[in-house]
């Protein structure tokens, strides 16, 4: 058991018989009345986003859960396999449960927030930045990196992802796979 004040985004409570993780929360107190804690939340079971209000001091009931570092080895007709980074035990999780799955690539890792008490699979999740090779995209323009101007190009996964119009075929770029938007260009 643990209380509104220990509130903080990315904690997992049981909610309404269900796993909830906060997305937002902010704690406000009004001049009149009690104060409260507004919170979005996100079911780890279906992805969908609800709002909901605690009051202030108001008991909430935390899920152990775990964070493991895995690795992505490859797609099947059963889903995604990964290989846990320090037992090498595998495991396959359904796309539903990846935040950006058109940004895996073999070999590369994940974190698999893992239900301690049932050992079930609830999310994975990949580095915030994550860099790729452009293998196709228009050529670019020399001059033309003044405007917002953006174009479509395919990165090594196969995924297509808008990028300026200085961007050529062969170059290294990083992606935030939060929004799946261009970062930068990357330089070795």
């Amino acid at each position: 058991m643990a209380t509104t004040a220990e509130i903080k985004n990315g904690l997992v409570i049981d909610f309404n018989n269900d796993l909830w993780q906060v997305v937002e929360f902010q704690h406000v107190k009004p001049g009149k009345g009690a104060a409260f804690v507004r919170t979005k939340l996100k079911n780890l079971k279906n992805g969908k986003v609800l709002q909901n209000t605690f009051p202030a001091g108001s008991k909430i009931e935390t899920a152990r859960v775990e964070r493991r570092p895995y690795q992505f080895l490859y797609k099947d007709d059963n889903g995604y396999n990964f290989m846990h980074s320090e037992t090498f035990e595998q495991i396959v999780i359904p796309e539903f449960l990846i935040n950006a799955p058109q940004f895996l690539k073999e070999g590369g890792t994940a974190e698999i927030l893992i239900h301690a008490e049932t050992e079930t699979p609830l999310v994975c999740e990949l580095p915030v930045y994550l860099d790729f090779i452009v293998t196709y995209t228009e050529p670019g323009i020399k001059g033309d990196t003044a405007t917002n101007a953006m174009k479509d190009a395919k990165i090594d996964t196969g995924a297509t992802i808008r990028v300026p119009l200085f961007i050529n075929e062969g170059e290294k770029i990083r992606v935030d796979t939060r929004t799946g938007e261009y970062s930068n260009r990357v330089n070795d």
